[in-house]
């Protein structure tokens, strides 16, 4: 009986022990890292897209007037309480858009409207709710209210369907409006590859010290910016996710294609030199196409005119932005870009793309 009854006794105990093991084993794997995404470097061709198309409007006039003439063109959900999602740059900034544009678009259209801006992640004109307050004094944002959203606090948003984050945190003032308007100096980026509207939203609404060092850093990790490539752009855009949802058809889009620097205006005066050519104002209710149209006309540009940027973007496989928007229903990235230029005729990114001049800076 004694020899039974260790024997039943042990072979309960393995039971037990190998349950244990494989129930480890399974929290193991629902605790793993999500994998990123590949082929952040690798254009897709348009004819090789599939899936419905938006529209995309496009003026080659860089100017307030055709500020004004591309937003009235997605201006119709945009009521409320109104926040104009800007980057005003650090001090004496060379490339951001002209505050004379913004104030004349605010006067015409955008009356009572609020720029929302956050405190950045580094060191800088922008730190502190202080020197960001200085900083836009010196580059001539005094002619609306301008809201810090995270000068007082945070609050988080849910990111929904997600693999990195199931919520993000944001300025705790962006819950403040009912509508909001990106106006992004689409440009290059030292992280992203280029900044357009889904990474004006993405760190531009995630607040200083908790949102963007999700986006940025693993914990513990000494270098701030580890975060590279395909998982970063993933974050990013799982961030702008949940900024977009929050306001549901209340959001729209204007990407201004000028000055357009390899580096992002977080770099201000130690921005690269802009080496590629000026090519207007595009504007969409598609997040996803209006930055795709971006990305496009950049790809049908002649070697010289693209070589620097496109070296940026590859190298840092930001066009991972483009495909994970897709991926999480942010937007199409096929589109009928509609030339306002030309009495509204559809046209090719190759045709918005002919006949550009050699970049000039403006004095």
């Amino acid at each position: 009986m004694n020899f039974k009854y260790v024997l039943t006794a042990l072979l309960i105990a393995l039971l037990m022990a190998s349950c244990t093991t494989t129930s480890q084993q399974n929290n193991d794997n629902m605790e793993q890292k999500p994998v990123a995404g590949v082929d952040g470097n690798k254009y897709v061709p348009y004819d090789e897209r599939t899936g419905d198309e938006a529209v995309v409007y496009f003026t080659r006039n860089l100017s307030a007037e055709g500020l004004i003439m591309a937003y009235e063109q997605v201006n119709k959900m945009i009521e409320g309480r109104v926040a104009v999602k800007l980057h005003t740059g650090e001090q004496h900034g060379p490339n951001i858009i002209p505050s004379a544009w913004v104030k004349a678009l605010m006067e015409k259209d955008l009356k009572g409207a609020t720029i929302i801006e956050t405190n950045t992640y580094y060191e800088g004109d922008r730190y502190t709710t202080e020197l960001h307050r200085k900083t836009l004094e010196v580059n001539g944002w005094t002619f609306c209210p301008v809201d810090i959203l995270d000068e007082e606090d945070t609050v988080t948003l849910p990111v929904v369907g997600g693999k990195w984050f199931d919520k993000m945190s944001v300025g705790s003032h962006l819950k403040n409006y009912d509508s909001m308007v990106a106006l992004t100096h689409f440009k290059g980026h030292t992280q992203g590859g280029f900044g357009g509207s889904n990474k004006n939203i993405g760190i531009g609404c995630a607040d200083g010290r908790i949102g963007k060092a999700w986006i940025h850093t693993t914990p513990g990790q000494d270098d701030q910016w580890d975060i590279k490539e395909e998982e970063f752009m993933e974050r990013m855009t799982e961030s702008t996710k949940a900024s977009i949802d929050f306001f549901g058809k209340h959001v729209t889009y204007v990407n201004v294609m000028r000055n357009m620097s390899v580096s992002c205006d977080c770099e201000g005066l130690e921005a690269e030199p802009v080496v590629t050519p000026n090519v207007g104002i595009l504007s969409s209710t598609d997040l996803l196409a209006i930055d795709q149209a971006c990305i496009d006309i950049i790809y049908a540009m002649t070697e010289e005119e693209h070589h620097d940027m496109l070296e940026r973007i590859e190298s840092r496989h930001g066009l991972r932005q483009l495909s994970y928007m897709k991926e999480l229903g942010m937007g199409h990235d096929r589109y009928i870009l509609i030339d306002l230029d030309n009495g509204g005729k559809r046209i090719t990114a190759k045709e918005a793309a002919k006949g550009l001049k050699p970049f000039v800076q403006e004095k």
